[in-house]
């Protein structure tokens, strides 16, 4: 089942959404975390009419979620700009996400200011060297070049070209949100042994209202700048195909090893 076949079981004006997670979008024990923010914020966008677009994201990465999932949305306060909405998923085992959402009309300011240092862009990767990950893990969803990871290489940063296999018709801020979270920690760019790491909360901006890019590809860095006593902290941007930056973000991370 693709983003869209998902998206579309969340229903304008409800508070509670029931849906089933297909094992094939799992990350081991629990869906991956892509996935369940934007179900997340496909529920608090349909929570109320003509809201305003998304401008912030606070995720928690609460516990394990799969199969059969109950996602609620419902609206703090709305002002003449803003809307805060707090929405949430339940699995077996309780809340597994919960996120604060706030989408708000853009407006002139005398503030135009950028300072986002922009990395070589490789190539974006042609369909001869575009690969996909198992069908039974989420990145088999998905298509990027050559290894995500390997370890022992002594780097803080991870990066490549990331797209849905099936990308046509999405909101691109719900693709954004899916995809953004697609690479692995980037401490385990770091790492010389094997070990467990887990996401445990992820804050996203959005640099613009109406992000585009061509054929589906968003160029995804993650680059730690602290890692110890059992927990990373990481930088996170997402770049278009035009080498403009729509996204950035910071995630701590459990480091199991």
């Amino acid at each position: 089942m693709n983003l869209a076949s998902l998206l579309a079981q969340i229903v304008p004006g409800a508070t509670s959404h029931k849906i089933s997670i297909p094992p094939s979008w799992h990350q081991g024990r629990t869906a991956y975390g892509g996935l369940s923010s934007v179900l997340a914020y496909q529920a608090a966008k349909m929570a109320a009419d003509d809201l305003p677009p998304l401008q912030s994201a606070q995720i928690a990465f609460v516990g394990p979620l799969a199969g059969e999932v109950e996602v609620k949305a419902y609206i703090m306060r709305r002002g003449k700009n803003t809307a805060f909405i707090q929405a949430s998923i339940e699995g077996a085992d309780g809340v597994g996400l919960a996120c604060n959402f706030i989408f708000m009309n853009r407006r002139d300011s005398h503030l135009d200011y950028a300072n986002i240092p922009a990395p070589v862009f490789p190539p974006i990767p042609g369909a001869d060297t575009a690969r996909s990950g198992p069908p039974e893990f989420f990145t088999g969803h998905m298509q990027y070049p050559d290894k995500r990871l390997e370890l022992g290489l002594a780097t803080n940063r991870l990066a490549s070209w990331h797209r849905l296999t099936e990308h046509e018709g999405l909101d691109h801020i719900a693709e954004l949100i899916c995809i953004g979270d697609a690479l692995p920690p980037s401490a385990m760019g770091l790492m010389t042994q094997k070990g467990m790491v887990s996401s445990m909360n992820w804050q996203i901006n959005m640099l613009t209202e109406r992000p585009t890019t061509e054929n589906g590809w968003w160029y995804l860095s993650s680059e730690t700048h602290h890692a110890a006593t059992g927990a990373s902290s990481q930088y996170m941007t997402v770049w278009n195909s035009k080498g403009e930056a729509v996204l950035t973000g910071v995630q701590s991370v459990a480091i199991f090893a």
